[in-house]
């Protein structure tokens, strides 16, 4: 398992007009924690596109349990349970400064050769880069 803690403050243009955040933004916390997670590794998604890599999305779940609001810092905990192959699941877990849950959600992402942009399986230097940040439960 790895995982990982972002802070992120809940800015005025992420809240509705009731100073809730709108669900949409979920999924971009979700990203930025999940691009947090990745530089914590030693390693930006430019890096691991440059290396000929590309990481779509291919699902969004995403479970609303109380509103965050205007002007809250954010934790994002970021968790990988498993070494990916063709697929990679993130797990996220967000919550408010009192450490309340506010949200819980996962994003699986596909491997994908960034030239022929086809399906391939996780190259064996991602897997050696997880591996070494790896932590048995």
């Amino acid at each position: 398992m790895i995982q990982h803690e972002s802070k992120l403050r809940v800015w005025y243009c992420d809240t509705d007009q009731m100073g809730i955040v709108h669900h949409s933004n979920y999924i971009r916390y979700y990203e930025a924690a999940r691009s947090d997670f990745m530089r914590s590794l030693g390693l930006s998604y430019g890096d691991v596109e440059r290396r000929g890599l590309m990481m779509p999305i291919l699902e969004v779940q995403s479970k609303y349990r109380k509103p965050a609001l205007y002007d809250e810092e954010l934790t994002v905990t970021t968790t990988l349970d498993e070494l990916p192959s063709t697929r990679i699941n993130f797990r996220y877990e967000v919550r408010n400064e009192r450490g309340d849950l506010l949200n819980s959600g996962m994003t699986q992402l596909g491997f994908m050769h960034a030239e022929t942009r086809r399906p391939c399986r996780c190259p064996e230097w991602f897997l050696d880069l997880l591996r070494t940040h790896w932590v048995e439960e």
